[in-house]
């Protein structure tokens, strides 16, 4: 047996065991309908059972045109193990790109035009949302979906920006704007209202990967300590929590820490500079469970060279370790929600180590970015969709960090 295969089989064993353990009476759990995940203290639970879980990435699955392309990945993410996919909410253009968003058949649930959107609810619209879900469903797999995306991609909250406050120089400006939030809040109300009594749904995420800054700048009233994003996620989770009792919900944050220690001063991931205050945010009332996310590689690309005494497994562990502290302080579930390294060699050596400490630390589950496709066979297999993602000969989109299954580090995660 290879260590790969070891190393799927014991974290295998090891969910099967958490399935069957009793979670203390102490812990408290929200009563949800059959079918609907929610949590007890710090595990996940499914109609009385913990339910700790592999997931997937797939920002790209609304975005094929073919619904047996939906079909047969998902049907391969059943046969893998995945139990909860997330990928977007959103998928938002301007009115100057309608035209070619036809012409190409791009996914489009939001069109903006001056300060405003329509929403397109039609069969190259959310209704591609509609099947992805009903198809999740079909292989029992839940799904999380992101209401924004703190990034320009497929229509972030600079979108918000640019047609509410045209000229705004600052990127926090979303936060704390009136019209924009109320803008914000409209579309999060028709993304829940539509699939609000469905248990496919997994959890509702405020954002994926807020920050004090995006493509724009970070202004002052966004600086360590501000809590100005603390009050983003509260606000906008009582919001969510008043449209639906049930469904969990998170931040989608990276995981930041506003740490007030000399040492990290100059650390983005801990001097409070993202905006973000994990230990703080995991104590919002309507925040059921912790997210975080982990690109170690190129977030500090000054430290990996040879001969440093940096490396990207170790500082991963420093940074799982620090999560799981914080989340078991707070008592709530914690998942690994984005991860990754390029390279497969990195990939093979370093995923299983990362893997072994999320059983360790008893994390609620882990998603590596992102599942890979072959087979696809739209368009002959070949399509751009937009920027640089493309389908290339059956192949979903790569960003270097996308898992297939040709390759040996599927069976780190199968």
């Amino acid at each position: 047996m290879t260590p790969l295969i070891s190393v799927a089989l014991s974290f295998i064993v090891c969910l099967a065991a958490a399935a069957r353990g009793e979670p203390s009476a102490s812990l408290g759990r929200r009563a949800v309908p059959k079918g609907f995940v929610t949590t007890r203290g710090a595990e996940f639970e499914l109609d009385g059972s913990p339910f700790a879980f592999v997931g997937a990435n797939s920002y790209w699955l609304p975005l094929l045109t073919s619904t047996e392309d939906v079909e047969s990945t998902m049907r391969e993410m059943h046969s893998a193990g995945v139990k909860v996919l997330r990928t977007w909410g959103f998928n938002a253009i301007n009115a100057s790109e309608l035209a070619g968003a036809i012409e190409s058949n791009l996914t489009y649930y939001q069109i903006w035009n001056n300060s405003d959107w329509t929403l397109n609810d039609g069969p190259q619209g959310l209704q591609r949302l509609d099947n992805v879900l009903e198809v999740a469903s079909k292989y029992d797999i839940r799904v999380i979906l992101a209401f924004s995306n703190n990034w320009v991609g497929y229509g972030g909250l600079e979108l918000y920006i640019e047609h509410i406050t045209p000229g705004a120089s600052f990127h926090d400006v979303f936060y704390t704007n009136p019209q924009i939030q109320a803008s914000y809040q409209r579309y999060v109300k028709t993304i829940v209202n539509r699939y609000k009594s469905s248990p496919t749904i997994f959890a509702w995420e405020m954002m994926n990967e807020a920050r004090c800054l995006g493509d724009l700048p970070a202004s002052a009233a966004c600086s360590p300590g501000s809590g100005t994003l603390g009050r983003f996620y509260k606000d906008q989770s009582d919001f969510v929590r008043s449209l639906d009792p049930h469904h969990l919900i998170t931040t989608g944050g990276e995981g930041h820490f506003y740490w007030k220690n000399p040492l990290f001063a100059s650390d983005y991931n801990f001097n409070g500079q993202a905006g973000e205050d994990f230990d703080y945010d995991l104590t919002l009332p309507n925040i059921d469970f912790a997210t975080y996310h982990m690109y170690p590689q190129t977030w500090y690309p000054q430290l990996d060279f040879p001969g440093s005494n940096f490396t990207v497994e170790g500082w991963g562990l420093f940074w799982m370790d620090a999560h799981a502290n914080a989340a078991k302080k707070a008592a709530k579930p914690l998942v690994l929600e984005e991860f990754g390294v390029n390279g497969l060699d990195n990939k093979t050596t370093i995923y299983p180590s990362w893997i072994q400490l999320a059983l360790d630390t008893k994390h609620g589950g882990v998603m590596p970015w992102q599942f890979g496709m072959l087979g696809l066979t739209e368009d002959g297999g070949n399509r751009l969709i937009k920027y640089a993602d493309a389908l290339i000969d059956g192949a979903s989109p790569n960003d270097g960090f996308a898992i297939y299954k040709n390759q040996t580090v599927w069976n780190i995660f199968v």
